[in-house]
């Protein structure tokens, strides 16, 4: 390996790509996602397409990065000796860099209400995402605490602060676990995320379940490609693909623990969409005994997803402006810090009043704008390629080495490489059909 920063351990690196996978997909998304596919069926769904399409790909991108220890770019050089590949590599670190545009506005909507619910207080949810001020500060908080973390580096930074903010998370979700499982109701609740009805499963629920599997897990646009980079050699990508993917799939069941049985002890749709986690809950919270404690460990949750995972969108372009342009680390975390702030500023601003008509592009307002075109356009594209890349242009062999003659290949290396040939591909093309509308 050469001389590029490595995480110190395995647990550290471990942790650091679960924090990259989890974020407010899983905490956020998954849950009203669920709810408005019915329950357990869309889970049922969900794990099988977790199994089929994320864990390979998600394999793909830390075989990628433990084999060639380059950033994206320098990775997709490595492996093909084809200029044209970059592209690929930038196109994903250009997605990055508008994903953290608009997550970092809803990551400023967690701070502030992770400290207003500290000193006993919950913020209006309308009155407060249309202010002219309010949200461009808590942002811009956000994106210092990102800043502040990676300019730590690697090691002091992004493994030493995921190592602190995953025991936390897994702390938050336990407490809330644990309230919610007390509630009246908590049956229903835990019947609707784990009895399947599977009546209900249909083709939109199981392309729904392959988007939300595709997403939550982050795959394909080279985020866990970087950190894989900072892996060392002699790691066992296998198990560490697996521990990943089961980790985050486990935090989003653990989500849906919590707030189904909230929904159905106080009547509350679980199809709320995403109002559920900042006008939904919050009124839930409030029915409980101690609600303002349980509204504060609820944000603080959210708020250390959001942190844990945008640092992987932020430490991916400035690895690449580090690497491939020769620029200070230091240099290349403000650059791609305010490059985000900057973009953000039109996200936030679309939601108030007195901007919105001049932020809006074809009827979408900017944070719209950005979240369909990566969502349904360049991560599908980027994911795809990811697909054709590992599946057919390079030999699997030099991303998963192994001695055929002495120790064979590994248990799982025929699946990936049938998974990287053929069901990627063909699940990534029906989520981008179905982000485009056409199916």
């Amino acid at each position: 390996m050469n001389d590029r920063a490595h995480f110190v351990t395995r647990f550290g690196g471990v942790l650091a790509a679960v924090g990259s996978a989890v974020g407010l997909g899983n905490v956020w998304r998954f849950p009203y996602e669920t709810g408005a596919h019915g329950g357990a069926a869309f889970l049922l769904v969900y794990l099988a397409c977790v199994l089929l399409l994320g864990t390979p790909l998600l394999l793909a991108e830390l075989a990628i990065g433990r084999a060639t220890h380059r950033n994206p770019v320098g990775a997709m050089r490595a492996l093909t000796g084809r200029r044209r590949w970059t592209l690929l590599g930038y196109a994903g670190a250009v997605c990055m860099v508008l994903i953290v545009a608009f997550y970092s506005v809803v990551g400023g909507w967690t701070l502030s209400y992770t400290v207003h619910t500290a000193m006993g207080q919950v913020p209006d949810f309308g009155a407060f995402t249309t202010s002219r001020w309010a949200p461009l500060g808590w942002m811009t908080l956000f994106f210092a605490i990102n800043a502040a973390i990676l300019l730590g580096g690697v090691v002091k930074g992004i493994e030493r602060a995921t190592n602190v903010l995953m025991p936390l998370l897994f702390i938050m979700l336990a407490v809330l676990c644990v309230r919610s499982l007390m509630l009246p109701d908590a049956g229903r609740g835990l019947e609707f995320l784990f009895h399947p009805d599977f009546s209900k499963i249909d083709g939109n629920v199981v392309v729904s379940a392959m988007g939300q599997s595709f997403f939550s897990i982050s795959v394909g646009i080279g985020c866990l490609l970087t950190y894989g980079s900072y892996m060392p050699d002699q790691a066992r990508l296998g198990r560490t693909a697996l521990s990943i993917a089961l980790m985050d799939t486990m935090i989003a069941i653990l989500a849906g623990v919590i707030i189904f049985p909230a929904c159905f002890s106080y009547g509350v749709q679980p199809d709320a969409g995403p109002g559920l986690a900042f006008i939904t809950l919050p009124d839930v919270f409030m029915q409980m005994p101690g609600g303002m404690v349980w509204c504060f460990c609820f944000f603080l949750l959210l708020a250390v997803a959001a942190i844990t995972s945008s640092l992987s969108m932020l430490e991916t372009p400035t690895a690449i402006l580090q690497e491939q342009w020769h620029i200070s680390r230091r240099s290349a975390v403000l650059i791609s810090t305010l490059t985000g702030w900057v973009l953000s500023v039109a996200c936030a601003m679309s939601f108030c009043p007195d901007w919105s008509n001049m932020l809006t592009v074809g009827g979408l307002t900017v944070f719209d704008l950005f979240d369909k075109a990566t969502a349904n356009v360049i991560m599908p594209v980027c994911g795809f390629m990811m697909a054709v890349l590992v599946g057919w242009v390079v030999d699997p062999a030099r991303l998963l080495p192994h001695r055929m003659g002495e120790q064979g290949a590994p248990w799982y290396y025929r699946p990936f490489v049938y998974a990287m040939r053929f069901v990627a591909p063909l699940c990534i093309l029906l989520i981008f059909l179905s982000g485009l509308g056409w199916i």
